[in-house]
């Protein structure tokens, strides 16, 4: 059966977050030091986003907060949410958080991840029902879009991992933000970003998936990517060049969920992340096929088996608890199915 976004989800994954996005500890920090005040607590670093035990998962809480305010305006938690973003999402602390990615060491702050969810997150922001909120944090959207601006044209190869450092993530989250503004400068970088890096791949074997901290499929988050930024007819060439034995289940190793050994160890329980992302991509892919092609009920199952997988385990152990909810909804509402 497939699985949908319901009230009785909604209130759960908003629950989750606003669990969450203010906690600030524990807490890992990626903070280089420029000099001796530099040495502060989250909280002091960054005014809005230092809760969810790193500031891009308190990033795509925030997001997974608005979203679900969006979708159910009316929810049990809805006053909550609109308390936060008024309390939180204010000139001051928004300069805050700018003050931080103005400093010497941040050039490479967060990139290419965090960039790509704080886009996202301006880009659900972006007519909302307060608009405030999309105008204050307007300041920090403007110097990540010029990180963008500034990196991918220096940016010679992609990375491939299914961590935090992959490109194509970044990219396919950026373009959202690129049509929803009509930053046609923002666009066009990307899309030419994405043809350089991925235009010529074909006959992807998946090797070395998953690896042991992997939240993201490598192969599905780059057909995902092209999706966004390609032509639709040069999409379908690329994806069926790219993954031409889908039809056959290959690579098979796609079509199995990750084994979770140890949910209390963070990097164990990216493996969650990755089979709820995989759904994600799933579906997405699917929703591009033609109703009538033999591949997409493959996809959608797959969609759901991964689904199925990760689901049961957003809450129950902060290693997850702290981030898998915006996967969650990725999967249930970010896809053209």
């Amino acid at each position: 059966m497939t699985i949908t976004l319901d009230i009785t989800l909604a209130e759960s994954l908003a629950a989750i977050a606003l669990g969450h996005v203010g906690r600030e500890y524990p807490n890992q920090i990626s903070h280089g030091l420029d000099g001796p005040q530099d040495a502060q607590v989250p909280s002091q670093l960054h005014p809005i986003f230092y809760g969810s035990y790193d500031w891009h998962s308190c990033v795509h809480g925030y997001w997974t907060l608005a979203r679900l305010l969006r979708l159910y305006p009316r929810m049990v938690h809805a006053d909550a949410i609109r308390r936060l973003f008024d309390t939180m999402l204010t000139d001051d602390k928004v300069a805050g958080e700018c003050a931080y990615f103005d400093r010497p060491s941040a050039r490479g702050y967060q990139r290419p991840y965090g960039w790509g969810w704080l886009l996202k997150l301006s880009t659900e922001l972006h007519g909302h029902e307060n608009a405030l909120w999309s105008a204050t944090l307007s300041p920090l959207t403007r110097r990540i879009v010029q990180r963008f601006n500034d990196f991918l044209p220096i940016a010679t190869y992609p990375v491939r991992v299914g961590t935090h450092f992959n490109t194509a993530f970044a990219l396919r989250l950026a373009t959202d933000h690129a049509e929803t503004t009509a930053d046609t400068r923002l666009f066009d970088l990307l899309q030419e970003t994405a043809l350089r890096w991925y235009a010529t791949d074909r006959d992807c074997p998946a090797w070395g998936e998953p690896s042991g901290d992997d939240f993201l499929s490598s192969t599905l988050i780059e057909a995902e990517c092209m999706r966004r930024l390609m032509p639709a007819k040069d999409f379908a060439d690329w994806f069926d060049r790219f993954l031409p034995g889908l039809d056959h289940q290959i690579p098979a190793v796609l079509f199995s969920p990750a084994r979770v050994s140890d949910r209390s160890d963070g990097k164990i329980a990216h493996l969650d992340g990755l089979n709820i992302s995989r759904a994600w991509c799933w579906r997405s892919l699917a929703g591009f096929l033609p109703a009538d092609d033999a591949r997409r009920p493959l996809l959608l199952t797959a969609a759901d088996t991964h689904l199925s997988a990760g689901l049961a385990h957003v809450a129950g152990d902060y290693m997850g608890e702290h981030w898998l909810a915006s996967y969650v909804m990725l999967a249930l509402t970010e896809t053209p199915a």
